[in-house]
């Protein structure tokens, strides 16, 4: 009987660590149903790090985001952008991306553009950590469209700042 609580024991043990371990599991590693997605992120601008809105480089830090619909165009106003430390960039004006289109997120100052496909932060602070960070999209409503961690050593290789997730 000893032996039998032993094993019964250690087995109620793992179990319980095995659900501790799926509760673990980041967000990133789930697929959501949005037709946007994360395509790639320069979370790391090439040279010195300068927020200074007049000769920084906070605008080379960009996500880009694509619209993988085959035939759905998909407004970008509403969407919410977010790191691990709750930095946070919603899409407040109408930003529409046709199939298969995609809008690179910059950081400083400029003017948004459709036919540029670039959409300013309006902010010259860097949102993205050089190390790690994760990146959140969500939807209008609140619903997640697409998560992802990363950090330097694992993810970038060849160490030129930029990660690509979704081809």
């Amino acid at each position: 009987m000893i032996i039998r609580r032993t094993v019964t024991a250690a087995a109620t043990t793992a179990a319980v660590a095995a659900l501790a371990l799926t509760a673990a599991i980041p967000a990133h590693a789930a697929e959501y149903s949005s037709a946007l997605k994360i395509k790639g992120v320069q979370y790391d601008a090439p040279g010195r790090d300068s927020n200074k809105c007049s000769g920084g480089n906070t605008r080379n830090e960009y996500l880009t985001i694509k619209n993988y619909s085959k035939k759905s165009k998909v407004n970008l106003k509403g969407y919410k952008v977010k790191d691990r430390a709750g930095n946070t960039f919603v899409f407040k004006s109408s930003h529409i991306l046709e199939p298969g289109d995609y809008v690179h997120l910059r950081g400083g100052r400029g003017t948004d553009s459709d036919g540029k496909n670039v959409v300013y932060r309006q902010n010259c602070n860097f949102i993205w950590n050089n190390d790690k960070d994760t990146i959140y999209l969500y939807k209008p409503g609140g619903t997640p469209a697409d998560i992802h961690a990363y950090t330097k050593k694992a993810h970038d290789k060849d160490g030129n700042g930029y990660i690509k997730y979704h081809g």
